[in-house]
């Protein structure tokens, strides 16, 4: 449709404004100067692309009024301690981009038992530096069919054996109060079957059948299924499943976990309502799971629509106005191309990074850089104001979301080196060092994703000499390509993969698990020793993260290339006002050398920042032992 004259858009305020007055909450934010201000700066964007979304409806105006009116009473709601916050946030909006930040992720019942447990944790994650902790779903889900808490039942309330909702709340201050800020999933394409939601859709009521896409035959399902693909295909074909009564639901991902429909305006402003309340808790990071299948439409593959990015931005902006300090993380492990179209100050701030992390063991297991480095050089770079998450390993699998053209350009057949990479990291592959498990390994297509922790896949299991150099080089780059690092908890002091999963009958099918392992008491009972496998990579890792928080250059998101003139070294410089470091990582299991002539434009001197004193560049080049990184700092030569 046309986009609204400013005089449409102003006349639709004002109409909301009158509609506002008319409730408790809408009258009180009416005087209050803040809301105002937020409501008259960002209404015009939310209006237009309400309109764009919906305006096919009558109501359109309506629906929306309604959604404000929730958010007032959200606002009206918030802890003063948030508002303060929120205004911290909106002269600072670029927090993030700190070269102080530091994520860890965790499942608290792995990790801590419950949130009280996890709160007990907050000095060791200080005396850490985290910045940033992401916690894997803690809402309310069914104790078999969750999906690893992926499958929500309830927004509002916390799994019964991590504690309550009150709990959390704790939880959150407590982060704040100690300079870590709370992230949480917000899982927001779909719910469980077990969701009220879903409860009253199953039973027949319109109201709450139109929340998801339901169909009572065939005939539609089969059309959309022309085009979308299947993505957990060992749970069942296609897009939809059967109903007991007949009917047919969509649903993306596993059996139990029903897509939303954002084609409704309710769906949209139920979720907002959700997202208001956990903000009100106070959760500074949501990571939007799953933002790629959010809208569907036919004879599309529905994903990565337009309309999903309209979405984002009708959440964020929303946000803007009722809890402005809220920053949104993109998850759409996706093809690079797509990935990057999601992040965006108006959409998320910040993303995975998935490229990178693939890339990264990519590198590792070829000894060849030459994909990561083309990646950095080209994908790398983002808007001002956005930054990658830059990890090593998460709760998920690995898949390899490289982009065939690029591949094609350094002359790799993309289908053939996903093969070789799967077959490698799984022990398949002769000489390898990873003990890694396939995820999902689909035969007739070829399609494989790989589970396994960070050790056991870098050689710590299988027991290679180089795998702690392997360990400390993936996150040496995690910590230096800009962006915030995020270490899954455990990985510091080198947990290995833990497979009694499958003595767990929710969790057998799935080997994700094999890298969830519980809080490792043994491994961080060892980390202050160095002369033990766990004491080793803490001491890595810990210094990583010390020089990073000392190293101004390191702040922001943007890196350049550096070409060393050899495959098995990646370079890559970051720039500073009073200086630039230049980063090399040698992925090769032997000694390399980056030859003198690389460096003529670099004075001769350089500071070594991990093991101290001085190296001469232009006179005899960087030698490096197998697995070593350096951050040099210099200045360029006039």
């Amino acid at each position: 449709m046309n986009n609204p004259t400013n005089h449409e858009a102003f006349a639709a305020l004002a109409h909301i404004k009158d509609k506002l007055s008319m409730s408790t909450a809408g009258a009180k934010v009416l005087t209050d100067r803040d809301f105002l201000t937020r409501l008259d700066l960002n209404f015009i964007t939310l209006y237009i692309i309400f309109l764009e979304l919906y305006g096919h409806r009558e109501d359109v105006l309506d629906q929306l009024a309604d959604l404000l009116i929730l958010t007032a009473c959200s606002w009206c709601e918030r802890p003063k301690d948030l508002k303060s916050l929120d205004q911290e946030r909106e002269l600072n909006p670029e927090w993030f981009l700190s070269n102080k930040m530091l994520g860890g992720v965790a499942y608290v019942d792995r990790y801590a038992q419950d949130l009280t447990g996890l709160r007990s944790k907050i000095p060791y994650f200080k005396d850490l530096g985290l910045t940033y902790l992401h916690l894997l779903p803690v809402f309310d889900c069914p104790k078999i069919f969750n999906d690893g808490g992926y499958a929500v039942s309830d927004y509002r309330k916390v799994k019964p054996d991590l504690g309550t909702i009150e709990d959390l709340r704790d939880l959150a201050t407590g982060l704040r109060r100690n300079g870590i800020s709370l992230v949480l999933d917000m899982i927001f394409n779909h719910t469980s079957d077990e969701h009220e939601w879903a409860k009253k859709a199953e039973a027949g009521e319109p109201e709450h059948s139109a929340f998801y896409w339901m169909f009572p035959d065939r005939s539609i399902p089969d059309e959309f299924e022309k085009t979308t693909r299947e993505i957990f295909p060992d749970d069942h074909r296609g897009s939809f499943i059967r109903l007991p009564d007949g009917r047919w639901v969509w649903s993306t991902f596993y059996h139990f976990q029903w897509d939303l429909n954002y084609s409704n305006p309710a769906v949209f402003r139920a979720m907002a309502g959700e997202l208001l309340f956990l903000s009100n808790l106070g959760v500074e990071v949501f990571r939007m799971d799953a933002v790629a299948f959010v809208w569907k439409q036919m004879s599309t593959a529905c994903e990565n629509l337009p309309e999903a990015h309209k979405i984002l931005r009708a959440f964020n902006f929303l946000c803007r106005i009722a809890a402005p300090l809220v920053v949104f993380k993109s998850e759409a492990i996706v093809h690079p191309d797509e990935v990057k179209e999601y992040i965006s100050p108006q959409e998320c701030q910040i993303s995975y990074n998935p490229l990178q992390m693939a890339l990264t063991w990519e590198a590792l297991a070829t000894r060849d850089v030459s994909m990561l480095s083309q990646a950095l050089e080209r994908r790398h770079n983002l808007p001002r104001g956005c930054v990658w998450v830059n990890y090593v390993r998460s709760h998920d699998d690995i898949g390899w979301t490289f982009s065939d053209e690029d591949a094609g350009e350094l002359g790799i057949d993309g289908f053939s080196h996903r093969r070789f990479l799967n077959s490698f990291f799984v022990n398949r592959h002769p000489g390898s060092f990873a003990r890694g498990m396939p995820f999902q390994d689909n035969p007739r297509t070829g399609d494989c994703r790989i589970s396994g922790t960070t050790a056991s896949l870098a050689g710590l299991e299988s027991g290679e000499e180089g795998a702690v150099g392997r360990i400390l080089l993936a996150y040496s780059i995690a910590m230096s390509t800009g962006g915030v690092p995020l270490i899954y908890l455990g990985d510091e002091v080198g947990i290995l993969n833990d497979y009694s999963y499958v003595n767990d009958p929710s969790h057998r099918n799935d080997s994700r698990w094999v890298h969830r392992p519980t809080y490792p008491a043994d491994e961080y009972a060892l980390r202050d020793d160095h002369n033990t496998i766990p004491g080793r990579v803490f001491a890595g890792i810990t210094q990583l993260i010390k020089l990073r928080k000392s190293t101004e250059e390191l702040k922001g998101g943007r890196s350049v290339c550096f070409c060393t003139g050899n495959k098995h070294v990646l370079g890559y410089l970051r720039l500073g006002p009073q200086g630039t470091v230049l980063c090399l990582a040698n992925f090769s299991d032997f000694s390399q050398h980056v030859t003198k002539d690389m460096f003529s434009d670099f004075v001769d001197n350089v500071k070594d920042l991990i093991m101290g004193g001085v190296l001469h560049v232009r006179t005899d080049g960087v030698k490096l032992k197998a697995h070593q990184y350096v951050w040099l700092r210099y200045e360029q030569s006039k």
